[in-house]
């Protein structure tokens, strides 16, 4: 269209015929007009160049306008059809003002009841550039004698040609009644360019209000996270120096039993020998005498008779002999393929532990590394913006780390099971060998060195003391017996429970309660001992089982009033045996 004509056929001059009648008031909501061609209506528009303003001057901060910007054309040429006006269309006008440089968003010819009004409503941006741009089109309007104030002169002279006017819309169309203004009053409101500029000065301080808050909670969240790795870092070394006291005391632990095993073995050997240089000499001395019988073979018969029986009893015992040493021999391979074995199963053992601490360490090394990783995201996304390339690259390889960490961490957990179950069962069959030599040794008196200890049960010597002191005659045996009795009850009597916590070190421990009423009221009546025995009673009850409250075996070293292990029962079991060979 443009490039066929140089300018719209709204701006072409023509002859026209106006609406209005001599005698009647004008109103620009009834002027739909026809327009020809004029030749001498042609101007070069493109000469005319409007001064640039950034800002409103002293004059428009506190004129009214209609906001957003609107700009309004008037003159459109418009021809009848069908009984109805018509006109050209808004984007026509529209690349028209943007050729001028104008820039409008878009133009809304305005129609009547009659049709097209002749009149058209330009929108401009609802920034300053967009205020400049309407008062730019109102100059060249203005500079051309087409501006508002032309258009009414025009309008009360009933002579306006066929050129188009147009000026910014003000508060006089906003209020005036007629097609623009009700159309105005619809799409915009007054305001000053101060008040403008102050709205957008309070939105600008809310905007920095706004991020000024945003960054707050940002570095609200930045030492939050530092807090938590500060934490995370003094529990890693909390556990470090706990993981570096475990490994020495175990070290020391394995030290002692090394130790009390070669001493054990060492006595084992000497017992041995011992036992063989006896049965060395007692063969010794049955071959003399079977010499010494051999030459009191010449004698009488009798003698003879008592010769080959004593001969007899000599080979038997002899045979016998032979048998024990034999049977010596073989209880000595016994014994040391018992303490190699016990060796291997100590080996396989530690290395079991040392298996389970690399896989804890490892497990625990994971654990902080997954949580260092999450931290590290957690501070990149904080701190990284959407458009950071290479800060989102970042975040997606850390995030592929902490997934493939993660993974890792579930096989080691896996893994770490899978060891503890197989611990658990070593553990299960050691305590079952534990049971079965309980068992064993429970008619073992209290004077060997290790036997079995009930735990939990009442010593009634300190009874039969304190009654001897408190009654005469037979009556004091009757009374101990049966305050025995009585306190036996109590201490599985599973409502009472005169224990209390005290902090020890860094942990917690259970002790005796001194002010519980029973105990201080037994300590009154029948002495300290008592009350010492039954404190000891309730220890050992609580130590072993303390939901049942009943009587517990357990394998104990009574000379060093401690837990046998299980390799001394096992040498007290040797020791029976052999003693009994002996005696066979």
């Amino acid at each position: 269209f443009l490039s066929q004509n140089p300018k719209p056929s709204f701006l072409l001059s023509s002859n026209r015929t106006t609406m209005v009648e001599s005698g009647q008031s004008y109103h620009r909501s009834e002027m739909p007009m026809e327009m020809d061609h004029n030749p001498e209506d042609d101007r070069d528009f493109g000469k005319y160049e409007v001064k640039e303003k950034e800002t409103p001057s002293e004059r428009d901060r506190d004129e009214l306008f209609v906001w957003p910007w609107f700009g309004v054309i008037a003159n459109i040429p418009t021809e009848k059809k069908n009984g109805r006006f018509v006109g050209e269309s808004g984007t026509k006008l529209r690349e028209y003002l943007a050729m001028k440089g104008f820039n409008p968003t878009k133009v809304h010819p305005l129609w009547s009841r009659g049709g097209h009004s002749g009149y058209a409503i330009v929108s401009f941006e609802k920034d300053w550039p967009g205020f400049k741009n309407a008062m730019a089109m109102e100059q060249f309007f203005e500079a051309d004698h087409h501006g508002r104030r032309d258009w009414w002169l025009s309008l009360r002279y009933r002579h306006h040609g066929s050129s188009l006017y147009g000026w910014v819309a003000r508060e006089d169309d906003y209020t005036c009644r007629d097609i623009i203004g009700n159309y105005l009053s619809k799409i915009g409101d007054l305001k000053t360019c101060a008040d403008i500029v102050e709205e957008e000065k309070r939105k600008t301080s809310q905007l920095v209000t706004n991020l000024t808050n945003k960054i707050g909670e940002k570095d609200k969240n930045l030492n939050e996270i530092r807090s938590k790795y500060d934490e995370t870092n003094n529990s890693l070394k909390i556990f470090m120096e706990q993981k570096d006291r475990l490994h020495q005391l175990y070290n020391e632990e394995k030290k002692k039993m090394h130790q009390k095993a070669q001493d054990n073995f060492r006595r084992m050997i000497q017992g041995h020998e011992k036992l063989r240089s006896v049965v060395e000499v007692e063969r010794k001395e049955l071959e003399a005498r079977g010499k010494e019988l051999e030459k009191r073979q010449a004698q009488n018969e009798n003698d003879r008779q008592k010769l080959v029986d004593e001969m007899k009893q000599t080979a038997m015992r002899n045979d016998e002999l032979q048998m024990a040493s034999m049977e010596q021999e073989r209880a000595d391979e016994s014994v040391l393929k018992l303490v190699e074995d016990q060796k291997i199963e100590k080996e396989e053992l530690h290395k079991k532990i040392v298996q389970l601490e690399k896989k804890l360490d490892a497990k625990q090394a994971l654990e902080l590394e997954i949580e260092r990783l999450k931290g590290s995201l957690s501070v990149m996304k904080l701190m990284g913006g959407d458009e950071d390339a290479e800060t989102n690259k970042n975040i997606e390889a850390m995030a592929k780390e902490l997934k493939e960490k993660e993974n890792e961490f579930k096989n080691l957990e896996t893994l770490n099971q899978a060891l503890i179950i197989k611990e658990r069962r070593s553990n299960d069959e050691l305590q079952e060998a534990r049971k079965e030599l309980i068992n064993a040794l429970k008619q073992t008196s209290r004077l060997s060195i290790v036997g079995v200890k009930r735990m939990g049960e009442l010593d009634s010597k300190p009874f039969l003391n304190a009654c001897k002191c408190l009654f005469t005659g037979e009556e004091y045996q009757t009374k101990a017996v049966e305050l025995c009795t009585k306190w036996e009850e109590e201490l599985r009597d599973p409502d009472w429970h005169p224990y209390k916590m005290i902090q020890v070190g860094e942990g917690h421990e259970e002790i005796i309660n001194e002010d519980d009423e029973k105990l201080k009221t037994l300590k009154e009546e029948l002495g300290e001992a008592v009350a010492e025995a039954v404190k000891k009673a309730l220890l050992e009850m609580n130590e072993y089982n303390p939901s049942g409250r009943y009587i517990v075996p357990e394998l104990w070293n009574f000379k060093e009033n401690r837990k046998a292990f299980l390799d001394e029962g096992v040498a007290l079991i040797l020791r029976k045996w052999k003693s009994v060979k002996r005696k066979r």
